[in-house]
């Protein structure tokens, strides 16, 4: 079992490595994709049994999934651009995105 996540939706965050900022988008308690895709994409080999987040990259129109090893809380809190944000969230406010009702339960 996966420990508690230390990120949440609409949270702004910025990976430690390689410095993009983005938005949290989900998160999977633990690693959910294929060891062939572990193999070539996680070349620091972060653990599998810690959360793992699907994020929104600032400037960019993809999502990347990123171990919470490899993330930071963003301090800047100016929003970001991305053309999938709307989908998520129905606005920015104090720093964080606010979810769209849609997706809420």
């Amino acid at each position: 079992m996966g420990n508690q996540a230390i990120f949440s939706v609409g949270q702004l965050v910025k990976h430690s490595l390689f410095e993009y900022r983005g938005v949290v988008i989900d998160v999977d308690p633990t690693f959910m994709l294929s060891e062939e895709w572990y193999a070539l994409m996680a070349k620091s080999q972060p653990p599998k049994d810690a959360p793992w987040y699907h994020v929104l990259v600032h400037g960019a129109e993809h999502e990347t999934y990123v171990a919470e090893k490899n993330l930071q809380a963003c301090d800047l809190e100016a929003p970001i651009d991305n053309p999938a944000l709307g989908l998520y969230f129905k606005g920015f406010e104090s720093g964080r995105y606010i979810l769209n009702k849609s997706l809420t339960n």
